[in-house]
Parts: structure tokens; sequence; C-alpha cells
């Protein structure tokens, strides 16, 4: 690490598993400054869009394989601990740890919208 990049801890949810090699991770907003966690390897951190809450968001794809067994399906959502250069874009990933509670009340509140939507729509007929 040079010491134009900074370790922050932020939420990541795994977007796609691409032709099963390539993870891609969308990064959620800004977390907190940590510490060394861990290795940088070959990821390569891209800049997109909007995130999920509306906050601007990167994405970091790496191999699938990095990713914890247990978290590799879509929507799964984990701590996220990387490097980001002056600019807030990230750089690196140093660490990666599953929270299957926050996975699974993200998904139950998903649901929870969509019977909302259902709801609503079978008060029109």
């Amino acid at each position: 690490m040079t010491g134009a990049e900074t370790p922050t801890t932020v939420t990541a949810v795994l977007d796609r598993i691409v032709d099963g090699e390539t993870a891609v991770l969308l990064l959620e907003g800004d977390g907190e400054t940590g510490g060394d966690n861990g290795e940088a390897d070959d990821e390569a951190p891209t800049r997109s869009g909007a995130g999920s809450h509306g906050e601007s968001s990167d994405e970091i794809q790496l191999d699938a394989e990095r990713v914890p067994a247990d978290g590799r399906h879509e929507g799964a959502v984990f701590e996220a601990t990387v490097e980001r250069d002056d600019d807030g874009g990230a750089v690196a990933l140093q660490a990666l740890a599953y929270r299957p509670d926050e996975t699974e009340a993200r998904r139950e509140q998903a649901q929870d919208r969509f019977d909302q939507l259902s709801e609503r729509l079978s008060d029109r007929e």
C-alpha cells in the first residue's frame, strides 16, 4: 500500500459471478477507516453509477474463489476492507467477510416490498 491509499471498511454485495470464475462485488457508500486486514490481489476495481441506496459505488471484480463459499450467491452481503486512493476510488480488496444475517434481512426486506406491491395491484382488480 502506498501513502496515497487508505484502508476503508464498506458493505459489499455480490452482484454476479461471471462464467463461474469472476465475482463482481458492488461496494456501497463510504465506510470507516480500518486497519491492514489482508493482502491485495488481482481484483479490478471500476467506478459505476449509483448504489442501491443512491450513493455512488465502486465495483470490484475478483476471482470467485476469493469469495467465502457460503456467500457465493447473488445478493450475498459482505464486510469488505478496501484500499482507496485520494479520489475515494477502490484500489484493491484487502479482506472480505460474509454477513449471513444482513443477507437474510435484505432478502426479507425485498420480499416484503414485493408483497406490498402485489397487494396494491390486487386491490385494483
